[in-house]
């Protein structure tokens, strides 16, 4: 997997950051897989760094749980447990029933035409079958909906979630079999917002979750 990782590079950042955001997103999608071991000099030369900064970096991902070190091996890209699955997508499934519920009393008209779209390119994307892209339509759709909630906190708390969230969303969007299910998910919920039924959009919202949860402990047991 390493040999086709590429920095990302910025200008306005510092070497070290480009560093690690470039190895923390190839761990979110999936470049670097769970349970791959990191070799510092091997990172290094593919990405045409010296070794400090991706020493920085893998301790950085080591705080934020994505990368573990093992005795007598090193570091190595942190697996995907049941227990950390269910730790995240417990506290989303939280947030976003109660953001879905406000969002049914507050979005104006602009936003609902935003997540129709947002729906219509979800659909859409799943012809390209590039988990990437359909990822990002899938992420777009709800966060059109935290930003109708009109409450900064919330969509705070949601946007820090964002990318533990991407991970499993992206192992939930490597088996194309769920998009037909994902799609309908999708048109319930927005057909809730629409009508203001916010009980109904709770529920949805929740059953949404629940069998992304589902799918992706499936996946890893």
């Amino acid at each position: 997997m390493i040999s086709g990782l590429t920095i990302e590079e910025n200008a306005y950042l510092p070497l070290r950051d480009v560093v690690f955001q470039t190895l923390r997103q190839a761990i979110l999608k999936g470049e670097l897989q769970p349970g791959e071991r990191l070799m510092e000099i091997k990172l290094a030369e593919r990405l045409g760094v010296s070794r400090t900064p991706i020493r920085e970096a893998i301790r950085k991902l080591e705080l934020e749980g994505l990368v573990v070190m093992v005795p007598r091996k090193g570091a190595a890209v942190a697996n995907i447990t049941e227990k950390d699955t269910k730790d995240v997508l417990e506290v989303r499934r939280t947030l976003e029933m109660f953001a879905v519920e406000v969002a049914c009393e507050r979005i104006s008209g602009e936003q609902l035409e935003q997540l129709k779209k947002a729906a219509r390119d979800f659909e859409a994307s799943k012809g390209s079958m590039d988990v990437i892209r359909i990822a990002e339509t899938d992420m777009l759709f709800h966060e059109i909906i935290y930003e109708a909630t009109q409450n900064e906190r919330l969509v705070q708390m949601l946007n820090n979630l964002r990318e533990n969230m991407y991970r499993y969303r992206i192992e939930y969007l490597k088996d194309s079999n769920y998009y037909d299910s994902l799609m309908s998910e999708h048109r319930e919920i927005l057909e809730a917002i629409e009508a203001g039924d916010k009980h109904r959009a709770r529920a949805c919202m929740e059953s949404h979750i629940n069998n992304q949860q589902r799918a992706v402990i499936r996946k890893i047991k």
